[in-house]
């Protein structure tokens, strides 16, 4: 199954490379990140990291190594591809978490291998791993422990249900947490069966409050000059989100959690059919009731003494909802959108993800970058996000270069710990980098 070698080549605004300093400092200049962790939380928190100047070093076991680097689907000279045809084929997942970072090799279960680290934790200003609860213990590298070599350092561990609780030795995906939260109940067609995201959202979620975390405890270092434990959990950062609505009052308002599109807050909100697709329309004040009515020519609703009341409104989604349906499904997208522009109404439409690709709006704020391939510099690859923060006074963003499996031993190894190539050399041959 192949597709389209060079997705992004012709798209104008594309931000392809790290942005140019322009004589502005990266945020994280000079902060090393030891990446113990794995899939999507964790590498989404280094990511960031090193968008924003932090030198991170993902650490891979010798044997196995990082477990997107090979897995499907692959981007290599023939596009991309569920099957490996060739080792130049990279797991696509890979290219995307992968940038910015330098790779090395290390056997943590073994003694040298672990004295190494423990080096490399003595210069370290943050590690960040994803481990199940009782791994770290069991590999002596706990925060106890490595706070006693580096008091300075901020030990970041991301786990499905936290580092304490009675369920936190329990494993966990992405689709484990959107169950055990609620968020699959309330997610879905009112109608049909519950439904996670289609993204994994408690990953990134999980991902993007580690990095929030790790700068706070950077900030508070300043002050202390001490390292902390930032526990992050997976459920705890979902639910954070999920209640600020007051999901646990629904069934005391008469009302199923699931509402699809709409929200318990005002009406209409909630997508509608045009005559060539649908339309995103949100009326969140009485005065954008007021005008949607004119603009649909209903100026008669303005005397009713229900579809003038906000509770009666969401209570009664379906006739609500009945009136602004049969104003847009007979117009165009494009002309509904500019009626409700006009007037302040918040409204837009729903693109389709290659329409997303498309949008002008995105490409020229830098928010796709094509990943490259180390073995296929020259060739674009899919399409990874670019750096979501823009800062007036600072440079950010992601270097799309990623490396090859312990393609940064001799730098590290050598440079860092001072150690011989003979002495990599008879490491790399036991196995313990």
């Amino acid at each position: 199954m192949a597709a389209r070698n060079d997705p992004a080549t012709a798209m104008p605004g594309m931000a392809d490379d790290a942005p140019a300093a322009h004589g502005k400092a990266a945020i994280l200049a000079g902060v090393r990140v030891l990446d113990l962790s794995r899939f999507l939380s964790g590498p989404q928190a280094t990511l960031f990291l090193a968008g924003m100047g932090a030198e991170v070093i993902k650490i891979d076991e010798p044997g196995s190594g990082d477990p997107t680097f090979g897995a499907p689907p692959f981007f290599g000279a023939e596009g991309v591809t569920f099957d490996r045809r060739s080792q130049d084929d990279l797991g696509i997942a890979y290219l995307k978490r992968a940038r910015g970072k330098k790779a090395i090799s290390l056997d943590l279960k073994a003694v040298e291998g672990r004295e190494l680290f423990l080096r490399l934790v003595r210069e370290a200003d943050v590690l960040v791993e994803n481990f199940k609860v009782g791994v770290t213990d069991r590999l002596k590298i706990d925060y106890a422990t490595l706070s006693k070599i580096n008091p300075r350092l901020i030990y970041c561990a991301i786990t499905g249900y936290g580092s304490t609780g009675p369920e936190r030795h329990r494993g966990a995906f992405d689709l484990m947490i959107q169950a055990a939260t609620g968020m699959m109940s309330i997610t879905g067609d009112p109608q049909g069966a519950p439904s996670k995201t289609g993204a994994s959202l408690s990953d990134g979620i999980a991902g993007t409050f580690a990095l929030a975390g790790i700068l706070g405890a950077l900030y508070q270092r300043h002050a202390t000059g001490l390292g902390q434990f930032v526990d992050v959990s997976m459920a705890d950062c979902l639910v954070s989100l999920i209640f600020d609505e007051p999901f646990e009052c629904y069934g005391a308002l008469g009302m199923a959690h699931r509402q699809g599109n709409r929200i318990a807050r005002f009406s209409p909100f909630n997508t509608y059919p045009t005559a060539d697709g649908s339309v995103a329309i949100g009326a969140g004040t009485a005065a954008d009731w007021i005008k949607l009515l004119k603009i649909m020519g209903r100026e008669d609703i303005l005397g009713s003494r229900d579809f003038m009341d906000p509770g009666w409104r969401i209570e009664n989604n379906d006739k609500v909802d009945a009136v602004v349906a049969s104003w847009t499904r007979n117009r165009s997208t494009e002309i509904i959108i500019t009626a409700l522009d006009q007037a302040g109404i918040t409204c837009g439409p729903i693109r389709t993800i290659d329409e997303v690709v498309a949008w002008d709006h995105l490409r020229q704020r830098g928010m796709f970058q094509p990943v490259r391939n180390p073995s296929l510099p020259s060739a674009a690859g899919p399409l990874a996000a670019g750096f979501p923060l823009k800062f007036s006074g600072a440079t950010v963003g992601h270097d799309p270069r990623v490396p090859l499996p312990r393609e940064h031993n001799g730098e590290i190894y050598g440079g860092r710990l001072g150690l011989s190539p003979a002495d990599i050399e008879r490491l790399a041959a036991l196995g313990i980098v």
